[in-house]
């Protein structure tokens, strides 16, 4: 009993352990995410909700000095995504939409900064009738908006499995508008900075800082996935390939950070260079590393949902707050629509695309924390609320409408894997029923002639009542052909296996391929109720089936761009 006093006296949930903190992250984020999967609301959007929930806003269980410690691991999780993000630009897919990339990036970009610029500098001076205040904050709120969030908008594509014209678009957007956005903050802060007398530099100092930060960037990453890609080239072990390619995006993210880097770029890449220089190796290495991005993802969100401070929104905030989202989501919408009709993009990228550039985290936080370091007092403070308070909103709205657009767009489910479509299908999806069922009692002759028009290599052998007795296989008669003469007096039942292993036709793929391995069967009979057969599964047959089926959703991909 004292023992129990003692550990439930010292118990306080705003003081957790590292592990049990991470236990509850992990866990209740995962929990959220999939009670939001089945009302159809993307797994993200639960991620964050958790968090709030147990962060600033909420319980207080995870406390800002907690998620100061967490930094590290943000990095990774942003490093980790902008690394797969970066191994969707092949060179074929820059080619075929570069011009579409450049004119859709600049115009939602800077539709989104002139119109947020003009909102905010309206409301701004209604409220503070202070010119130059009201330009700073204009200025530097435009250019945050400019961002958008990355993760978020590649956790739904995976989510839904998406592939096609759109999402490719929106992949490359979301990889390069960053930089775009570092380049329009670099100016602005130093304007700002004279027009408010904040801590600043000369704008050449500004766009010097700023091609180092990004220049430097692209070559550590280049260098890296070159090395990486060398290195792993003869690798084969999967666990092994997985290491290496952890530990590369590590060492790129800390020396990054030590280098004063983007590290986000560094990873992205990095990515892109694997992709390019080792096409065929890099579809191993991140299919290793995408197996351990789940949980960083859900540790991510909700870490970000447990950052946003909702109890700090004034009156005067919601008023900045609505003319910020306001001319972002229409600036990003007017921008990407008339940057696609530009471009002559596809009709589905130029009537879907305006709604998945909503969500906004990461970058844009980053750069109003820069932000709020740099100009103390009323402006800072307001810069980083109204972000935060933003980032709220579109991180729960983005990843509906992505959802929506891609839908529309009929790009999902398109890109999906063996593994994927072996875990979704069950025994009847393979299942071979033109193969002929052979009698017991059949002279062999007569069964050569029956199975001469297939291509099967093994068969159901059944009894009067036509229920399975044995399989007969092509190796088998195969052998009885070489130990013995083949006489019309040796029946089908002579030659026929044993049933080592069936199963029924509701019976899960993946239960199905466990019990041939089991078993080190190559085939397996699929009967019903009544023990009569209704066809044959062979794992060749099966492999065929999936790569035919691969094979088509890439053509329906394909052809929807």
């Amino acid at each position: 009993m004292e023992l129990l006093t003692d550990i439930f006296g010292n118990f306080n949930v705003h003081n957790l352990n590292t592990l049990l903190l991470l236990g509850v992250a992990i866990f209740g984020g995962t929990f959220g995410g999939r009670l939001f999967q089945k009302i159809h609301i993307p797994q993200v959007v639960g991620y964050i909700i958790i968090g709030i929930l147990i962060g600033t806003t909420g319980a207080k269980i995870i406390s800002p000095r907690t998620l100061e410690t967490f930094q590290p691991f943000n990095n990774f999780a942003l490093g980790l995504i902008g690394f797969l993000i970066g191994g969707e630009l092949k060179k074929e897919t820059i080619k075929k939409y570069g011009k579409q990339f450049t004119a859709i990036l600049f115009l939602e970009a800077l539709g989104a900064f002139f119109l947020v610029g003009g909102l905010i500098f309206l409301a701004s001076w209604l409220i503070f009738h202070d010119l130059k205040l009201s330009l700073a904050l204009s200025l530097l709120l435009g250019a945050v908006s400019s961002a958008t969030a990355a993760a978020g908008t590649t956790d739904v594509l995976w989510e839904y499995k998406t592939r096609g014209p759109l999402t490719t678009t929106l992949l490359g957007i979301v990889a390069l508008d960053d930089i775009l956005a570092l380049f329009l903050f670099a100016i602005v802060s130093s304007i700002s900075g004279i027009l408010v007398g904040g801590e600043h530099s000369s704008i050449f100092v500004e766009i010097g800082n700023l091609f180092y930060e990004i220049g430097g960037a692209i070559l550590l990453g280049a260098l890296a996935g070159f090395g990486l890609a060398k290195l792993l080239r003869n690798y084969r072990d999967e666990e092994r390939i997985l290491t290496f390619s952890v530990g590369g995006i590590l060492l790129v993210l800390g020396l990054s950070s030590v280098l004063k880097l983007d590290m986000i770029l560094s990873s992205m890449v990095m990515g892109v260079v694997i992709s390019n220089v080792a096409p065929r190796k890099s579809k191993e290495i991140f299919k290793m590393t995408e197996r351990l991005a789940p949980p960083v993802y859900v540790l991510f969100f909700v870490f970000v949902g447990a950052k946003l401070d909702l109890g700090s929104v004034s009156p005067v905030i919601i008023i900045l707050l609505l003319a910020y989202l306001l001319g972002r989501s229409g600036g990003k919408m007017l921008g990407a629509w008339l940057g696609g009709a530009l471009s002559h993009a596809p009709k589905t990228v130029r009537k879907y695309l305006p709604l998945c550039l909503f969500s906004q985290s990461g970058v844009a936080i980053g750069l109003s924390i820069v932000a709020g370091n740099r100009f103390s007092g009323e402006l800072g403070n307001t810069i980083i609320t109204v972000v935060t308070a933003s980032t709220f909103v579109v991180q729960l709205i983005g990843p509906l409408f992505i959802k929506l657009a891609v839908h529309k767009a009929g790009e999902t489910g398109l890109n999906i894997t063996e593994e994927d479509l072996i875990q979704k299908s069950t025994a009847g999806d393979v299942l071979n029923t033109s193969v002929p069922r052979i009698k017991e009692n059949t002279p062999i002759l007569t069964v050569l002639n029956e199975i001469s028009e297939s291509d099967n290599l093994y068969f159901p052998v059944v009894n009067q009542q036509g229920t399975l007795t044995g399989i007969l296989s092509i190796e088998g008669i195969k052998n009885a052909f070489i130990a013995q003469e083949m006489t019309g007096m040796i029946l089908a039942h002579d030659l026929m296996e044993p049933v080592r292993v069936s199963c029924g036709k509701e019976k899960a793929l993946p239960d199905v391929m466990e019990s041939m391995k089991r078993e080190k069967v190559e085939s397996l009979p699929v009967l019903d109720s009544e023990g009569i057969p209704l066809g044959m599964i062979e794992n060749r047959g099966v492999q065929k089936h999936l790569s035919r089926k691969i094979l088509e959703l890439q053509m329906q991909a394909d052809s929807l761009g």
